[in-house]
């Protein structure tokens, strides 16, 4: 059965007095993703936290880019100087060609510019396509904290690691890359706004009994197992991960999950917004907190029941997100993922 928008209960309460709004990559629904002014965008907005994904270059050195392959959201492809290095590469079980960042210097990844993954979608973002390059973990830090100044309040850091074991199978020190900057930026204590997330699990154990920071086990529905399930000790899938004695495991090493939409309110039959699953009340009986991604206000991303039109034309038009993440506040989630924060921490103020 369906659980309409007027008839939905207010099922749970958080672990937290307000639940957190996280900006996705910065304000990537205004801004190409992870450029300093899409940070900064999401700042200016008021969000609690800012998310980035970090990849490792060939000389150890952490930027932020969601894959480590480069030619999605940068002009890599259209360097002629950088044509040679296009390659072919299992990376987490899956063939991938471009270029990769474990291929490229820090100093060739800086001469390069970022663009709009979704130029279709957003072309208010697209136009600013090639004005700012590709920030490293240092330069964020630096401009959250100088933000942080600025505007009188703490802005919490999010920070997903990707591709952990590709990189160390390439003999490449992620870990010891991160903890260094931390330590360098005073931030591996437990009361910084630091998290550490990923997909894989043994990164976050290793973490776990090598830095104070907060940890985050993520669990997607869209990918049947962790990206390092070939190691020994991982569950087999996350859909393991999200029972009650998968969650018992990650409780040994993570302090909350970070989970896709459909795991917290499951789909309809038809695509629409479903009814709550048992996985807040779950966690939350094991102190873990619940960060659900990715919210967004386009139609291409909404359940069917909140887009504006279901004309494939309109999928750039946006639709109800507020509706949808009110139905997120109300099954219990501590914190929300969003590409458009500004919409998001409306309904948290409505609602305060």
């Amino acid at each position: 059965m369906t659980v309409t928008l007027a008839t939905r209960p207010r099922t749970r309460a958080s672990l937290v007095v307000t639940p957190g709004v996280t900006a996705h990559r910065g304000a990537s629904g205004w801004r190409p993703e992870h450029t300093l002014e899409a940070y900064r965008t999401a700042i200016r907005c008021g969000v609690d936290d800012i998310e980035l994904d970090l990849v490792c270059t060939a000389d150890g050195v952490l930027v932020a880019r969601h894959e480590n392959e480069l030619s999605v959201t940068t002009d890599v492809a259209t360097r002629p100087e950088l044509a040679h290095r296009r390659t072919e590469r299992l990376v987490d079980g899956t063939l991938a060609t471009g270029w990769f960042a474990e291929d490229l210097t820090v100093a060739e990844i800086k001469t390069l510019t970022a663009r709009e993954r979704f130029p279709h979608l957003r072309p208010s973002s697209a136009a600013h396509d090639g004005q700012e390059g590709v920030p490293t973990l240092t330069e964020v830090l630096a401009m959250v904290e100088a933000e942080s100044v600025r505007r009188g309040r703490g802005v919490g850091i999010m920070l997903e690691l990707k591709h952990v074991e590709h990189a160390r199978d390439r003999g490449l020190d992620y870990e010891g890359a991160l903890l260094d900057t931390l330590r360098r930026h005073d931030l591996d204590h437990p009361r910084a706004r630091v998290t550490v997330m990923s997909f894989e699990v043994e990164v976050l154990r290793r973490l776990a009994q090598r830095t104070r920071v907060q940890v985050v086990q993520l669990l997607d529905a869209a990918t049947p197992s962790p990206p390092d399930v070939h190691l020994a000790g991982v569950p087999a899938t996350y859909a393991a991960m999200t029972t009650p004695e998968g969650l018992a495991r990650i409780e040994e090493y993570a302090d909350g999950i970070g989970v896709a939409k459909a795991l917290v309110l499951a789909p309809g039959p038809d695509g629409e917004l479903g009814a709550p699953t048992p996985l807040v009340r779950d966690a939350h009986r094991r102190w873990l907190t619940v960060q659900v991604w990715t919210l967004r206000a386009e139609n291409r991303f909404l359940p069917t029941d909140l887009r504006s039109s279901s004309d494939p034309s309109d999928e750039a038009a946006f639709g109800d997100l507020v509706a949808e993440a009110a139905a997120f506040l109300d099954a219990g989630v501590d914190g929300i993922t969003t590409d458009h924060p500004e919409i998001v921490l409306e309904v948290l103020r409505s609602r305060a």
